[in-house]
């Protein structure tokens, strides 16, 4: 009864709405496993689309979002058009304040018109995201793993000390500064009371956050204190050995905004003019699954960003997890390397699949040659610091 339960409350949130407002995977450590060149073409799973405006600034050949939401996808459009026609002051005060007093004419008059009429018509319903004209001013607020942001920033105002002590752990110059800050002030005590332990251990809570039920009986499994304190643990790590300085990730959740210091590298001023200047032109979207959209693209693929999507098929959907790897292997171009990311602390449900490959069967585990010390050494500074494992896996036996 909880599966199902949890099942129609994952379902009833991602069909629905926004989820991601923002990318959760740290793309300085995937830039590094990618090793993208001007050869390259990437498959990535567009979440925000952050990370592929990101990809796309390493110069490869083309970048093809992919996610079955349209309104992810949408967003990735919004973010292209609005590099396209706007200038970087307006362009920054709109996704790195998180709104704009004048958006709706900017909307309006230079964002819209470029944008697909599918796209037109979401953004048309969603015009006061941006504008700033609601209790949730920000952006950052919105979609629902930004309604979480926004109740947890309402929390932080409630202990008293709360807010000013985040403040002061989120400008800190150094780790050990931070762990001072957060072990001094009682922080973990503040921030971790019984009603927050309660909602971090909802299904619904989960739902607005992207993580289905499945990743949460993956970490309830193998991790001593379940969901829960896996959270806990992954945030305190964050706050006392992670340096937060350029950690926009936590920034904007912790506050709602980005700064020009802290930000994605699309926000940043360069890689504005560099994307306005042509790179932006090769990012594509497409409103599909990875399996279909591989077996109807032309062409292979040197790179695949996988995220964290396969948590979510292996448990009800084991024959589309097995189906979308024999796209991934008709799809590869020879030595084509994959990430992907794990709640769970390893992952086991890759290796053993079958499928044709060279007109043999074969696992996939065989036909992988794991990075596992790379990926062990890039997990280790990962700034979201939020999964329990990081893959990069090249394909070999992979015939050109």
């Amino acid at each position: 009864i909880m599966d199902w339960i949890g099942q129609r409350c994952f379902t009833a949130v991602h069909q629905r709405n926004l989820v991601y407002n923002t990318c959760w995977e740290d793309p300085r450590i995937d830039r590094e496993a990618l090793e993208l060149g001007p050869d390259d073409t990437l498959m990535v799973i567009t979440s925000a689309g952050c990370n592929s405006l990101d990809y796309a600034l390493q110069s490869p050949k083309a970048v093809h979002a992919v996610d079955m939401n349209p309104l992810q996808n949408a967003l990735l459009e919004l973010k292209k058009s609005a590099i396209r026609h706007l200038d970087y002051d307006d362009m920054f005060q709109v996704f790195g304040r998180g709104f704009h007093p004048n958006w709706k004419t900017l909307y309006r008059d230079q964002v819209r018109p470029s944008l697909r009429p599918a796209d037109q018509e979401i953004w048309d319903r969603r015009e006061n995201f941006f504008d700033g004209s609601t209790r949730r001013k920000s952006f950052y607020f919105r979609g629902t793993s930004g309604f979480f942001a926004w109740a947890i920033n309402g929390y932080l105002n409630r202990p008293k000390g709360l807010r000013e002590v985040v403040a002061e752990i989120l400008a800190a110059k150094t780790t050990e500064e931070q762990a001072e800050i957060y072990d001094s002030r009682g922080v973990s005590e503040l921030l971790f009371s019984g009603p927050m332990r309660w909602a971090l251990r909802r299904d619904t809570t989960m739902a607005m956050l992207g993580v289905p039920r499945s990743q949460r009986r993956q970490i309830d499994r193998v991790y001593p204190g379940g969901i829960g304190r896996f959270i806990q643990d992954r945030i305190e790590t964050v706050f006392k050995q992670i340096p937060l300085k350029d950690n926009y990730f936590w920034h904007v959740y912790l506050t709602g905004q980005y700064t020009q210091q802290c930000c994605p590298e699309y926000l940043t001023e360069d890689g504005f003019k560099r994307l306005k200047s042509g790179l932006v032109d090769r990012v594509w979207t497409h409103t599909t699954t990875v399996r279909d959209f591989l077996n109807h693209h032309d062409g292979r693929m040197t790179r695949f960003v996988l995220l964290d999507h396969m948590d979510w098929l292996y448990d009800r959907f084991p024959e589309s997890l097995k189906a979308e790897w024999q796209s991934i292997v008709d799809r590869a171009a020879p030595g084509a390397r994959i990430l992907w990311r794990s709640a769970s602390l390893e992952v086991d449900f890759v290796d053993p699949l079958n499928v044709i490959s060279e007109g043999k069967p074969v696992r996939v585990g065989d036909l992988l040659r794991y990075q596992t010390d790379f990926a062990a050494q890039l997990h280790d500074v990962d700034r979201v610091h939020t999964y329990g494992s990081f893959y990069i896996a090249d394909l070999k036996g992979i015939a050109a």
